[in-house]
């Protein structure tokens, strides 16, 4: 069972079960635990293959055991994400643990390197358990609706779940507006049904001052 310990600490109750973790993160822990590398970022030769031809890097570790595990990632936020038979993508970057019978894999997306350097995939997690996400400062819920769609900074992208269809849109930007704009920058529009998960901070982005 997942538990906020804080809002900066994870902690794991486990029974003789697993979780995966991204790798380094475990702080501290009682009991009898037992700690594995996984490789690559997905299940199977395909999360392996993309993450490669990407260059992206996402190295994790299952944990089985029985007691208490307490994860955190560079005192990040933690935020936890219930699914029941539904998928989450998130920037791999932002995941830090999921129930071990989640099953986890990669998509492809063609916006995320252009606009951020981050390759051509997405992290999915889909099943019916925990997933435990990391934001820069609290993370943000935001609706998406038929009638409401959204406009994202993609510096301040996380996650998404639901029925949604992501674009991206070239040339004009947050700042940009402002009158703040250093050239040619991004957005990430969502269109359908479902939340998006959203950081009050910006990473520094490739395509552009965002």
């Amino acid at each position: 069972m997942f538990r906020l310990q804080s809002s900066k600490v994870l902690a794991v109750e486990m029974t003789g079960d697993a979780v995966k973790a991204k790798n380094g993160s475990m702080v501290a822990y009682d009991g009898d635990m037992a700690f594995k590398k996984l490789t690559g970022g997905g299940d199977g030769i395909r999360g392996m293959v993309t993450r490669r031809l990407t260059g992206e890097q996402m190295t994790v570790m299952e944990v089985r055991g029985r007691g208490v595990c307490w994860f955190a990632d560079r005192a990040s936020d933690i935020n936890l994400v219930g699914l029941q038979g539904d998928t989450l993508s998130v920037e791999s970057s932002n995941l830090l643990a999921t129930d071990g019978g989640l099953r986890t894999g990669t998509a492809f997306t063609g916006l995320r390197g252009a606009s951020q350097g981050n390759g051509l995939f997405t992290t999915t997690v889909e099943g019916h358990g925990q997933v435990a996400i990391m934001s820069d400062g609290p993370a943000v819920l935001l609706r998406v609706s038929p009638q409401y769609p959204l406009t994202v900074d993609p510096g301040a992208y996380v996650a998404h779940q639901g029925n949604l269809r992501r674009s991206l849109q070239s040339g004009v930007t947050f700042r940009t507006l402002l009158g703040e704009g250093g050239g040619e920058a991004f957005q990430m529009r969502f269109e359908g049904d479902g939340l998006v998960y959203v950081q009050p901070s910006e990473r520094n982005t490739i395509g552009g001052d965002v």
